[in-house]
């Protein structure tokens, strides 16, 4: 019982701090993640009293985590280690013991409850870490009836198209500057025509971050003219801090606009589309027809959300790509399988090559994640993206 109510009063406390520090939105969203983490956490307690100072310790970190989050600042590498990192497990496992937590509402004893635990210590592993790849996808602009996912090609042309996509980094609890730096850094030594941002470059805690973000991707300056960007959801909510940050290592943002750049595989027409929270259709419609494709070069569109790649007209992309997903962040693709808790609940596109009409789409991993605490069993992605572009 001493147990459950200090773990109410915390959640408690957590709330107060967010509608007062952070506003009423935070304040909703604590409130719904806390009451069902602590009505997990504290249902399953009995289980897992042998390891009490284990429990106690994690419990507390969940609380202090969401609390810091009530002001927007980057933490150290301690207190992520210490903090941040136990609370994201502790949460996720927690979640996924859901099942577990309702066997003892019904008198049942809760046998392998450790199993969502080691789930959620093996999505800390892929949360943490990347696995380099080198993809090659052929684009050849044949008719696809509906949208579906689509086999990568085996046709080749001499000088593919070279491409480094760094999508959803998040900069916070996972994603810190250094880590950040050094994806930026192995991006520069791959040498490629273009590196494309597809957006979510902050979290909660990197809203006042500029300098932070601004370091991070300074590597890119060693590739004038070669780095693009375009915003995702989250970057509306410190939209100048973002921009200005882009600017500082040269990459343009394209806010619905468009640029033709030359690189050594041709001609690249890159349209950067916003992400628009009502009015997708009419919004992204309105922006082909201000930029029309140009009949010679290479269509090359950045979508931070895949959703809407169903509203772009036909024949507008040769390539279009997208982020956002996470790449399902739940899934099986670990073990060799395609499917995610995003391909079972929607029919959003969840990651990898995707084809509708004439255009393809290609959805990136991530480099990081946001939302629910952990990646389990979907890794996140570096890659180096080689396109064949085979003109119909």
């Amino acid at each position: 019982m001493s147990f459950g109510w200090a773990s109410l009063g915390a959640a408690a406390l957590v709330v107060l701090l967010a509608a007062a520090f952070r506003g009423r939105l935070y304040a909703i969203f604590a409130t719904v993640l806390l009451t069902i983490h602590t009505s997990i956490s504290v249902a399953l307690w009995p289980a897992f009293s042998w390891a009490w100072p284990v429990y106690v310790y994690l419990q507390a970190a969940v609380y202090v985590h969401f609390a810091s989050l009530a002001w927007a600042r980057l933490r150290p590498a301690p207190y992520r280690l210490l903090v941040s990192l136990p609370a994201s497990f502790f949460v996720a496992g927690t979640f996924l013991a859901f099942p577990w937590a309702i066997a003892v509402a019904f008198g049942l004893p809760p046998h392998g409850v450790f199993i969502p635990y080691v789930a959620a210590a093996f999505g800390l592993l892929q949360s943490v870490s990347h696995r380099p790849e080198e993809i090659d996808i052929t684009v050849d602009g044949a008719e696809v009836a509906s949208l579906r996912r689509h086999p990568r090609g085996e046709a080749r042309v001499e000088r593919p198209l070279r491409l480094v996509q760094i999508t959803d980094p998040h900069l916070g609890p996972f994603m810190s500057e250094r880590r950040l730096r050094k994806l930026a850094e192995r991006a520069v030594a791959q040498d490629p025509d273009l590196v494309l941002l597809t957006g979510d470059f902050v979290t909660m805690e990197s809203h006042d971050a500029e300098a932070a973000l601004a370091r991070a991707l300074e590597p890119l300056k060693a590739l004038p003219g070669r780095v693009f960007a375009c915003r995702g959801n989250h970057d509306h909510e410190a939209p100048r801090m973002v921009a200005r940050a882009l600017e500082a290592v040269g990459a343009e943002l394209l806010v619905d606009d468009a640029v033709i750049v030359e690189t050594p595989a041709g001609k690249v027409d890159i349209l950067g589309l916003d992400f628009h929270f009502r009015n997708r259709k009419e919004r992204i419609e309105a922006t082909c027809r201000r930029h029309p494709r140009s009949p010679d070069a290479f269509r090359l569109v950045l979508l931070h959300d895949p959703g809407a790649f169903r509203h772009l007209p036909d024949g507008e992309a040769d390539l279009v790509l997208s982020g956002h997903t996470h790449g399902g962040q739940l899934g099986l693709l670990s073990l060799g399988l395609e499917h995610t808790v995003v391909s079972a609940l929607t029919s959003i596109p969840d990651h990898g090559l995707w084809a509708h009409g004439k255009s393809r789409l290609y959805v990136h991993r991530g480099t990081s994640h946001y939302g629910f605490p952990l990646r389990i069993g979907v890794p996140s992605e570096e890659s180096l993206v080689r396109v064949h572009w085979v003109r119909p």
